[in-house]
């Protein structure tokens, strides 16, 4: 059995695919490449397939992780060129690697993630930066989730304006990505005053406290 890590894109095609679904592609996509999974033990045994921090439904990605168990002996280039063979749309692979069996599960040592949110409509660069400025300055940002009120303000490890051609707007921020203290980009975007609806969101990174690949 061989532990590997993947780290793949999720393209306009898989924008409105939620984390189940994702799990059932992938679990097609290795029958299809005639690459044999393994299983986890029990009487309801499942494809060992993990994925870390599942994107919420319509955002685009650039940065997703998932390390999966295949059993027999195949080496890490077979296994890349069955995945391209076999691709669905929307998945773009990035980077794959075999890891230690023993290595972490990486969903407790993920930290932060990166966003960009792409506004669909003419905004005011001007009336942006006042709002993030606004917004840096003040003590508690409160929102609700799920009926609870939190403070958004710690969640958030930084936001600015990286982009205004006078048709684009683009905000990028950084926020925590840890269990129990994880920063939505549409409630940071709600925060500023202005529409979550009306923006695309990509995830571009995510920061872990730990290692993701020997060689990349």
């Amino acid at each position: 059995m061989i532990r590997c890590r993947i780290l793949y894109a999720k393209t306009e095609p898989l924008r409105y695919t939620g984390m189940l679904d994702m799990q059932h592609i992938w679990e097609r996509l290795f029958r299809r490449a005639g690459l044999e999974l393994a299983y986890s033990q029990g009487f309801h045994p499942q494809p060992r397939i993990q994925q870390v921090a599942p994107l919420p439904l319509g955002f685009l990605s650039n940065f997703e992780i998932m390390d999966f168990w295949l059993d027999g002996d195949i080496s890490i280039p077979e296994i890349t060129a069955k995945i391209q063979d076999h691709t669905h749309p929307g998945i773009n692979l990035q980077h794959l690697e075999e890891i230690e069996s023993a290595a972490p599960i990486l969903q407790s040592h993920l930290q932060s993630a990166i966003y960009s949110a792409t506004a669909l409509n003419v905004l005011s660069q001007e009336q942006i930066i006042a709002s993030i400025d606004r917004l840096q300055k003040e003590e508690l940002i409160l929102r609700t989730r799920r009926g609870k009120e939190y403070d958004l303000k710690p969640l958030i490890h930084s936001l600015a304006l990286a982009a205004s051609n006078g048709e684009t707007q683009v905000l990028e921020m950084t926020l925590s990505a840890r269990e129990g203290a994880t920063g939505r980009p549409e409630e940071v975007v709600a925060a500023l005053g202005l529409e979550p609806f009306f923006f695309r969101y990509i995830r571009e990174k995510l920061n872990f406290d730990i290692p993701l690949f020997s060689d990349f």
